[in-house]
């Protein structure tokens, strides 16, 4: 049963009390015309005038109360609003005779949200404070907010409760403020230069795109299934088909894998699709987005992230694929085409490896092992091995590589970009053997869309592709080392009672 311990009954019975006095708990109409930092900023005049006071002026805020202290006949109390913090004076005298005995002292308290009025003074502290005359309630708490001192430190509740945390911490609020401004100036970024943002399906028939398993829903109308998306790339390349030549799309992803710290089952990204470009131009693009994030946030080029420093001042280092787990990763040059000596490399490091893997995945095994960690500055690692890279436009100097770039910083994938395959006989063959890996056994390989050959079959421009994670992003530029704490409402297991209901639910 909800609200069933006894500090919520307790708070129960006080806004059963408010209606017996005809005071509302939960009045709607309540309006301000201030709010705490416009307080701050309107009337800071007043901490330097010589009365300490402004009673000319008349001023409505609303807010949580997080503090409150009575004293007999008055009491300090702290509200606050998404703007911040500002301290109220209620003197019983100010207030028509018996509110503040019979309603205030007895009947609000810590975690309720109301409206005052009154004028702006200074406190002997030197605190800019607002002495209230007139206070009602706009929303009574039934639910105790976490002790002051302590605060909301579980991780666990954080996340259930991401509302709660909000509440109790500002810093979270700040992060998830700086994430939006992150994806309104990538927005305008991309709107500057010239692309359209559109919006493709997120079920599709079909799941492609990237090397993921989908989710599997089923459309009740049609009788099929469909797959929520797991990247958007296919329909955003038959728009070039169709004619666009430079379109991008802020959205959800979706992939049923495992959960980490950098992993969420649902996830945003930004796909980018620029006709006649390629991807040494993305590669640039890329870099001036670094460099507008940064001014527009004002952010250093030195960014602290945990114990690091990372140096995000352009141009960003560019390494190819093999170079990078030899210099790098520090792979003896004399194993890397040989199976059976990568296999053995990696066990003696204790990692566990499938030895019927391809020679391009077991060099894969050894980048994500080696390489990835080490890649802490930004940069791009180039030059794939087309047998990884299912979607992109072989080079014409060496047709087993791949043109094609992942960005990495902080030692994670921030970005991946290359030139699109558009000959629809070579995606057509490449899709065919992705169908022979995934019969295989591996169930993150591509579907066959014939429809998206077909497209091609019309013919593509010469095209440059790119996805960014937007969350990995947000990750880096609010040093946040948790997916978790940039995604508002994360994925988590089910609470035990959750899932007894769920079994309930099912039974019934």
């Amino acid at each position: 049963m909800l609200f069933d311990n006894q500090y919520e009954q307790q708070r129960i019975q006080k806004a059963e009390q408010l209606r017996a006095l005809g005071v509302n708990p939960y009045p709607h109409n309540i309006t301000r015309d201030t709010t705490a930092a416009q307080f701050f900023r309107e009337y800071a005049y007043v901490t330097g005038s010589e009365e300490k006071r402004d009673e000319t002026k008349r001023v409505t805020l609303s807010g949580r109360i997080k503090f409150l202290r009575l004293m007999g006949k008055a009491a300090f109390a702290k509200i606050e609003d998404e703007s911040g913090i500002v301290q109220i004076y209620v003197a019983r005298d100010n207030l028509p005779e018996g509110f503040y005995n019979d309603v205030f002292k007895k009947l609000i308290e810590v975690g309720d949200i109301i409206t005052v009025e009154g004028f702006p003074f200074v406190t002997k502290t030197g605190e800019l404070s607002l002495h209230v005359t007139k206070l009602e309630l706009a929303a009574k708490s039934i639910k105790p907010l976490p002790e002051k001192f302590h605060g909301l430190q579980d991780k666990e509740l954080r996340y259930r409760q991401r509302y709660l945390d909000l509440i109790m911490n500002r810093d979270v609020k700040e992060i998830f403020k700086t994430r939006s401004k992150i994806v309104s100036i990538t927005r305008r970024f991309f709107e500057e230069k010239g692309f359209l943002e559109v919006e493709t399906p997120m079920m599709h028939p079909i799941a492609g795109g990237a090397n993921a398993r989908p989710f599997i829903t089923h459309h009740n109308a049609l009788d099929v299934e469909r797959y929520l998306r797991i990247a958007p790339e296919l329909y955003l390349k038959r728009l070039i088909v169709g004619g666009f030549e430079a379109v991008f799309e802020i959205n959800r992803n979706f992939r049923n894998e495992g959960m980490d710290l950098t992993h969420n089952p649902e996830f945003t990204m930004l796909e980018f699709y620029w006709a006649y470009h390629n991807y040494e131009d993305l590669m640039r693009l890329t870099e001036e987005l670094f460099e507008k994030l940064l001014d527009e946030l004002d952010l250093p080029t030195k960014l602290p992230y945990g114990d690091l420093e990372i140096d995000i001042s352009t141009p960003f280092k560019k390494i190819a694929w093999r170079d990078s787990l030899t210099e790098i990763g520090g792979v003896p040059e004399m194993i890397i085409d040989d199976r059976a000596l990568m296999i053995k490399h990696l066990k003696e490091d204790g990692i566990e490896v499938d030895e019927n893997l391809s020679v391009a995945k077991l060099q894969e095994e050894l980048f994500d092992a080696y390489v990835e960690p080490k890649l802490i500055n930004p940069t791009f690692i180039t030059h794939y091995p087309v047998e990884l890279s299912p979607l992109a436009r072989r080079s014409d100097e060496n047709p087993e590589i791949a043109e094609r770039f992942e960005f990495f910083v902080a030692g994670k994938e921030i970005a991946n970009g290359f030139n699109e395959l558009n000959d629809p006989l070579d995606q057509y063959s490449r899709f065919k053997k992705q169908i022979e890996a995934k019969n295989a056994g591996d169930d993150e390989a591509h579907a066959m869309d014939e429809d998206y050959v077909q497209a091609l079959g019309y013919g593509m421009a010469p095209t440059a592709g790119e996805g960014i994670g937007i969350d990995r992003l947000a990750m880096l530029l609010t040093n946040q080392h948790s997916i978790r704490d940039v995604i508002l409402f994360p994925a988590m297991r089910p609470q035990k009672n959750e899932s007894n209901q769920i079994n309930q639910d099912e039974e019934e």
